[in-house]
């Protein structure tokens, strides 16, 4: 288990890390960026591997972990690692959208334990750290999350139905050619809750959701880069995070529930499951 003093530690890292790929990235928002693709919706530029190579730099400079990026790749040593996305949300970025972040989160084993979440244009940062109680039989979660300019942790809120629900998701970029598209649950979903948002950067749906902003988030289709940060926090803010079975797989499957841990989450997972069923 890593030690709360090592968690914090790891944030203060990646904040000042962040921080610096922040100012480097928003120097050229709204400035005619050119742009690749790496898919037929998935967009890429030179400031998002800018980005990475500064904060895997600066990472590597301080902390013993093995360094995930989205755009340079790796893979994490003896079980850890430290997931980066540049910039998620880069099809916002490059449209001049000001709903894009720079993440950084520490998985241990399968958990993301610490995320560190910036949104530049926005001026909002988001951090937490999440760990378990070794002197507690049931291994009670410990942990804290904060909304930079706030004093108190931020915390997940308490609606527990989806007709009361202000929900987010996302949809995934093959959706032009694969079946797997997210449209159904959307679809079935958008009728029963309060209202679906859909930001294009999943690290601050989930944000969004420790911080009680929304009542919760599901997609499919991301990669743990995508959600390390961001479900750490929403561990750290009393939230649950889940693949679509209700296990713990979501950094491997690649889909992800993630609530205030009321009722509300059993209901998301029975409508996915029921959409699941009827996807031809």
């Amino acid at each position: 288990m890593i030690e709360r003093a090592e968690l914090e530690h790891v944030l203060a890292v990646a904040r000042a890390a962040a921080g610096e790929a922040g100012r480097l990235v928003s120097a050229s928002f709204r400035k005619g960026i050119a742009v690749e693709r790496k898919g037929a919706n998935d967009l890429v530029t030179a400031l998002d591997r800018a980005s990475e190579e500064l904060i895997r730099t600066r990472l590597g400079a301080e902390l013993p972990y093995a360094i995930v990026g989205e755009e340079a790749g790796g893979s994490p040593k003896d079980g850890v690692g430290l997931y980066v996305d540049p910039i998620d949300g880069t099809t916002n970025f490059v449209h001049g959208h000001p709903v894009w972040c720079i993440s950084i989160g520490l998985v241990d084993h399968g958990v993301p334990v610490a995320g560190l979440v910036l949104a530049p244009v926005l001026g909002l940062e988001w951090s937490g750290w999440h760990a378990r109680d070794e002197r507690h039989a049931e291994r009670r979660a410990l942990g804290n999350a904060f909304v930079e300019g706030q004093t108190a942790p931020c915390r997940v809120t308490g609606v527990a139905t989806i007709p009361e629900a202000y929900l987010a998701t996302g949809f995934p970029y093959d959706r032009r050619t694969s079946d797997d598209d997210n449209f159904r649950a959307f679809f079935a979903i958008k009728k029963e809750c309060l209202a679906i948002r859909r930001c294009g950067s999943a690290a601050m749906d989930l944000c969004f959701v420790g911080d009680g902003t929304y009542d919760g988030y599901w997609e499919r289709k991301v990669g743990t880069y995508d959600v390390a940060a961001g479900a750490a926090i929403v561990l750290a803010a009393g939230g649950r995070v889940t693949d679509f079975t209700g296990g713990a797989d979501y950094l491997s499957t690649g889909r992800i529930v993630a609530t205030n841990g009321t009722s509300l989450h059993d209901a998301l997972l029975a409508t996915l499951a029921h959409t699941e069923c009827h996807t031809t």
